[in-house]
């Protein structure tokens, strides 16, 4: 055979060979056709009835239980998540009791799922809800986009899985799983491949559905892609022998599953060096402070701590916490070393012991004597609940810090 005819070949994928190369010509990655999308649609959902995890928000599907999961989930595995999330609803069951929530009281609930502002996004957007959609979150997309901390995916996501409306979801393990499928070897985040992202996952959604039907409409594809991702095609070693769709998928097909998605920039970690204080007064209550706005943490407890620029090293710490509290303190030996990350951060922690002697002053704003019970009922910063955990464990240390 000869002539066009001859040169429309299939790849496994589904994409034609002659379009495939017409694509790596002008830098584009083309989409697979219909016939492609109905059968890896099909065996999706088909994957997702057989092995959906059960979880909480699952169960209950609400508009407002699907938003906190989400909220919740961003930058944090499902097994953290689930009693965070049990928790956080029973304390509070709608938008509305969360507009009213104590914001100490919510960020000591949230306290250990980190990214904090995640948190006060929420808080603020209850509040809206209530003020503009009587306490019921909203069905359209773009009132729910209007929301604070809610972009394109959460909103799809929230009305796709709690009501099955026709919408994309992108996040981080469906662009993994988009990418490989259809072969991506542009850095995902570049726009042109968010761009070509977003339109395969548009395309993929059911063409026809019976809005009543979640087990075959958008709620349950949407998920069965975040699914797939988190168990079967992960960042490292693909469980590809397993994976439903893989003789469809193109990375798989060329051998890139491992290589597949590429990023324009990899996080370079920078180590760090941080200083904390441990000092308590005469009733063996600890120095603390709320930490200010504008800072990390902010708005969460923490005891006397200080790093670059205030403080490099412990000459610095110790100018910090004169000019801080009084000119009195001096800080003395250390007696903790803690690592932890925080963003591009590998940081460690020098934990010291610190005095105040001579007469008590009256603590300058906003410092304030607190007892470990009542820090147990105050959100701190992650190292701060760390700390205030070992120095109660460290019986002994009470007899040696400040005193």
């Amino acid at each position: 055979m000869s002539g066009p005819a001859a040169k429309k070949k299939r790849k496994p994928g589904g994409v034609n060979e002659t379009d495939d190369r017409d694509a790596a010509a002008t830098g584009q990655t083309e989409l697979p056709d219909a016939r492609w999308r109905s059968l890896v649609r099909k065996r999706l959902l088909d994957w997702f009835a057989e092995h959906a995890r059960d979880m909480p928000w699952r169960r209950e599907p609400t508009p407002y239980r699907v938003w906190v999961s989400e909220i919740m989930c961003q930058q944090t595995q499902v097994a953290t998540v689930i009693p965070y999330f049990l928790r956080f609803v029973e304390r509070y069951p709608d938008a509305t009791a969360l507009a009213a929530a104590d914001e100490s009281k919510l960020m000591r609930m949230w306290e250990g799922l980190g990214y904090y502002r995640r948190a006060r996004s929420m808080h603020a957007a209850a509040q809206k809800i209530v003020e503009e959609h009587d306490g019921e979150f909203p069905m359209q997309y773009r009132d729910a986009l209007a929301l604070p901390g809610i972009g394109r995916y959460t909103a799809g996501a929230i009305l796709s899985i709690s009501s099955n409306q026709s919408l994309p979801i992108l996040e981080g393990n469906t662009i993994r799983v988009f990418s490989r499928l259809i072969g991506m070897r542009d850095c995902v985040d570049e726009k042109k491949s968010v761009d070509t992202l977003w339109q395969f996952s548009e395309q993929l959604l059911p063409p026809r559905f019976a809005p009543d039907d979640r087990s075959r409409g958008p709620a349950s594809l949407n998920q069965a892609a975040m699914e797939l991702g988190a168990l079967v095609c992960t960042p490292r070693d693909p469980k590809c022998l397993v994976c439903p769709v893989s003789d469809r998928c193109q990375a798989r097909a060329a051998g890139l599953e491992n290589e597949i998605p590429t990023k324009t920039q990899k996080i370079r970690y920078e180590a760090r060096s941080e200083f904390a204080a441990l000092i308590t007064d005469a009733k063996g209550r600890w120095l603390v402070r709320q930490i200010p706005a504008g800072n990390r943490f902010a708005g969460m407890w923490d005891f006397p701590k200080a790093g670059p620029p205030d403080a490099g090293d412990v000459q610095q710490f110790q100018s910090w916490l004169s000019d801080q509290i009084d000119p009195k303190v001096r800080v003395e030996e250390q007696v903790k070393t803690m690592k932890h990350a925080v963003t591009k951060y590998r940081i460690t922690l020098h934990v010291h012991r610190a005095v105040r002697p001579g007469k008590v002053r009256k603590l300058p704003q906003p410092w304030a004597w607190k007892t470990a019970e009542q820090l147990h009922h105050l959100p701190m910063s992650t190292t701060g609940r760390r700390l205030l955990d070992w120095v109660e464990k460290s019986g002994a240390i009470l007899e040696r810090v400040g005193r």
